[in-house]
């Protein structure tokens, strides 16, 4: 309750009298009320006084773990006032956490996370248009976001676009900050962004004077002029202590090297001013031979401001878009390395794009004259005039009956029709049109086109929805099950859909059991199909769950990018469906995976998620595959992954069928079925 008194303050309580809260007002209250807007902002005021500046309290100037729209998270320096938010415990327990994100407001202010005293996570300095650290928060349809920074005042807040998409920000219990989305028809709160994307996001990922590429492997290297400060640390990924100087500085003849396209170093120990632009920053720093860099306060309208930095430069990563420009000192001997680089650099370039140039008119004049020999071979959607009626059945056959057609210059061809109660399926089907449409001859029957009343392709949410039946269908046989059974030939074939598009896994000719303290078994006699074997299977005979957890990766790759394993093809490497998967994840192009016809209904953070777990999954290790309940649990929460290492992929000519003195071992091998050796009993 309230109680209603003429003194300064306010009192809130329970029925006993005893005090729970109260308010230290700087007038006297008479009618105190407390009232929940909408906003969901509890607040206590004057009953007849609605200015939000008087509000005794008000919890948004308390948040906990959640951010909600018009929060504010940030610092007034008037009342002293510090509104940052707090992590819950665990998912079922709201007291105070370990990890708290709040403004730091040393030098330049910042927001950073901290696990306790550590900082885990920092947003890079407020530019005018976003973070520098955070090049995900783009404009967009959903919500907009922005900085006030005042003598009075410093504060990060947002504002939903669209009422019928209501978004929250959550620091989770597990250090993670995160935006969620309100969707009405699954009512539940779908994760729009996690800020924490990759190994770079990590404070000081790369020490001292390191810069972070998250294209790059690996993925740190020391800013230009600068060395490992222990080389063999190093060496094995060790890279906390950063790096040093080759060339001492010298005040006087220093000289400046310009980046682009980075996150600003930590700013706790910067300085900054508004007014100065970059050419006097320049010179300000030039004066002072502490000043190790500079750079514009306010990119907009092509910069202004200043914002110098006196200490070691830590956290600094590339982008390969929306990054920041920073100019760092340097020695001008390492400066002159440096220019003679670029000027080298520019000559090759030069080379480059001619060679391009001339490649790329020889390419188009080809490209002319094989349009002009095709033009008159297109093909083009022709009328004709036709029914599926008694009348102009010719015949039946295995797969359906035959119908007679004419085109509109009189030409007759034959339909071939698939029936529902054809006595073959429909690969024999596929199979007939395939080979009839290779096949050219007077004496053999020519296939004129195919037409397919629906389309075949699932959409993004249908193939996750798969992918996670599939994997809960597994975790059941190797975990949850009675008896412990591995599969041994999960593919593509053997994953049947109901009408709902519930994935029911079958096929379990050659699944074994195993017992609670067995780990793996080994065969002599390697049987399955090819492409969604393990490799310690395929060339040793041993299995484990950790070989059906292969498998799923293999399909996950599969339903992600519509193409199968075995028999992939790419122009520019010979690698297989593994192999090209691992590559566009080591080039940060994880996404160019999926299948074109689900890029317009995936998700994104889903898709790149799903693209990881898969590639966790088909580890060249057994050991470093997850089991399926660690599959299970990546897959249905947001929280890190850890980083996978090069996938098992191999070719054909990989596979040596090894000897010993107690015979060879045979392997068995198929692209589309599985295949068994049959014995006499």
């Amino acid at each position: 309750m309230v109680q209603e008194n003429v003194c300064p303050d306010c009192c809130m309580g329970g029925q006993q009298r005893s005090a729970a809260w109260s308010s230290n007002a700087s007038k006297p209250v008479r009618s105190p009320v407390a009232q929940l807007l909408n906003s969901g902002n509890l607040i206590v005021k004057e009953k007849n006084d609605s200015n939000p500046e008087n509000f005794l309290w008000q919890s948004f100037d308390y948040p906990c773990d959640t951010l909600l729209p018009g929060m504010k998270l940030g610092r007034n320096f008037k009342s002293g006032l510090d509104s940052y938010l707090s992590s819950w415990k665990s998912l079922d327990d709201p007291s105070r956490g370990n990890f708290t994100y709040r403004y730091e407001v040393g030098g330049f202010p910042e927001l950073k996370l901290r696990e306790g005293s550590i900082v885990r996570f920092r947003s890079g300095p407020w530019n005018g248009m976003r973070f520098s650290g955070t090049t995900g928060l783009k404009l967009n349809p959903i919500f907009t976001l922005g900085v006030v920074f005042n003598k009075r005042e410093v504060y990060y807040s947002y504002k939903d676009r669209k009422e019928s998409i209501p978004s929250r920000m959550v620091l989770t219990q597990n250090g993670l900050w995160q935006r969620l989305n309100w969707i009405d028809r699954k009512q539940s709160w779908d994760v729009y962004t996690t800020v924490q994307k990759d190994d770079c996001d990590n404070y000081a990922q790369c020490g001292a004077n390191g810069s972070c590429n998250i294209n790059d492997s690996p993925e740190c290297s020391c800013l230009k002029g600068f060395v490992p400060k222990f080389p063999n640390q190093w060496n094995i990924k060790q890279w906390s202590d950063g790096c040093v100087r080759k060339t001492p500085l010298n005040c006087s003849t220093d000289g400046f090297i310009k980046y682009s396209g980075v996150k600003l170093p930590d700013s706790g120990k910067s300085w900054f001013n508004y007014s100065i632009n970059l050419d006097g920053c320049k010179n300000l720093c030039k004066k002072d031979c502490s000043c190790t860099a500079y750079a514009n306060l306010d990119i907009r309208g092509g910069g202004s401001g200043c914002l110098l930095w006196f200490v070691d430069l830590i956290d600094i990563r590339n982008f390969t878009e929306n990054g920041q420009e920073i100019y760092i000192r340097m020695a001008a001997s390492e400066l002159g390395q440096t220019q003679s680089t670029k000027s080298n650099g520019k000559k090759r370039m030069r080379i480059a794009v001619m060679s391009v140039i001339s490649a790329a008119v020889l390419i188009f004049g080809l490209a002319l004259v094989m349009y002009c020999w095709r033009k008159t071979y297109r093909i083009m959607p022709v009328e004709i005039k036709f029914n599926f009626s008694p009348e102009k059945k010719l015949g039946e056959g295995g797969f359906g009956s035959v119908y007679k057609g004419v085109f509109k210059d009189g030409q007759e061809f034959a339909v071939k029709r698939l029936s529902k109660s054809s006595r073959q399926g429909l690969d024999e089907f596929k199979n007939e049109v395939i080979h009839t449409a290779k096949l050219k001859h007077r004496n053999l029957v020519t296939l004129l086109g195919c037409y397919q009343c629906q389309s075949m392709s699932l959409d993004w949410p249908t193939r996750y929805h798969i992918i996670n039946g599939i994997a809960r269908g597994l975790l059941y046989l190797h975990q949850d099950s009675r008896q412990r059974i591995i599969h041994r030939d999960m593919k593509a074939g053997n994953v049947l859909l109901d009408n709902e598009m519930n994935p029911k896994i079958s096929d379990f000719g050659l699944a074994r059991g195993f017992g609670e303290k067995e780990a793996r078994a080994s065969t002599k006699k390697v049987i399955g199909t090819y492409g969604y074997m393990a490799p310690e299977y395929a060339i040793n005979g041993v299995y484990s769950t950790k070989s059906d957890v292969f498998s799923f990766g293999v399909l996950v790759l599969e339903i992600l990018s519509g193409k199968r394993n075995r028999g992939f093809c790419h122009p520019d490497h010979q690698h297989n469906l593994l192999g090209h998967a691992w590559r566009l994840f080591v080039e940060g192009k994880a996404l160019d995976l999926i299948a074109s016809p689900i890029r317009e209904t995936s998700n994104p953070c889903e898709v790149l998620r799903s693209i990881h777990v898969g590639l966790l999954c088909v580890q060249r290790s057994a050991q470093d595959r997850p089991n399926m309940s660690k599959v299970v649990l990546m897959l249905g929460t947001q929280g890190p992954l850890p980083q996978p290492t090069q996938s098992g992929f191999f070719t054909e000519r990989d596979l040596v069928e090894p000897s010993s003195s107690s015979g060879h071992r045979k392997l068995v091998l198929s692209n589309d079925f599985t295949i068994t050796e049959v014995e006499a009993r």
